[in-house]
């Protein structure tokens, strides 16, 4: 069983536990410099979706306002087109 634990970590469990501990702190330290705490990435996350829903409901609310500006040229030609091809 020993060897299926070094397998899936990659190296003992105390060793991949310092490294981790280690990793850790490095990054906490670089994270703590440039200002970065989980709450805020958390709710940058957050905000990134949310302005993502807004704004794709917006576009699908201009996709039907072109939609209907375009219906009011291409509907019209259409019909006329067809009547003049009835014609014949």
């Amino acid at each position: 069983m020993s060897n299926g634990v070094n397998g899936f970590l990659g190296d003992t469990p105390v060793r991949v536990i310092v490294k981790l501990l280690i990793l850790s702190v490095a990054v906490g330290f670089l994270m703590s410099i440039f200002g970065l705490y989980p709450h805020d990435i958390l709710l940058a996350a957050r905000d990134f979706v949310i302005d993502l829903w807004n704004t794709g409901f917006k576009t699908l609310g201009r996709l039907g306002d072109y939609l209907l500006l375009g219906a009011a040229i291409v509907v019209p030609v259409f019909i006329v087109i067809r009547l003049l091809s009835y014609r014949r």
